[in-house]
């Protein structure tokens, strides 16, 4: 992976964290190590739904 890429990767996961931790506060999950597997990643998953969600009406209303 070159330097732009690592910067944009880092950069894009500083801008979810916000949300990451919003969805971890709204499932009463507390990030980390510690946490079991499935409490992260459901939180991921989430993160995942939203972004999907936000993109598709994006879409929607630039084709409207």
């Amino acid at each position: 992976m070159n330097r732009n890429s690592q910067n944009s990767t880092t950069r894009g996961s500083k801008a979810l964290d916000p949300l990451k931790y919003e969805i971890a506060n709204e499932f009463g999950v507390e990030l980390g190590a510690d946490a079991s597997a499935r409490a992260n990643g459901s939180v991921g998953g989430e993160i995942t739904k939203r972004l999907v969600s936000y993109a598709k009406n994006q879409m929607a209303g630039r084709a409207q």
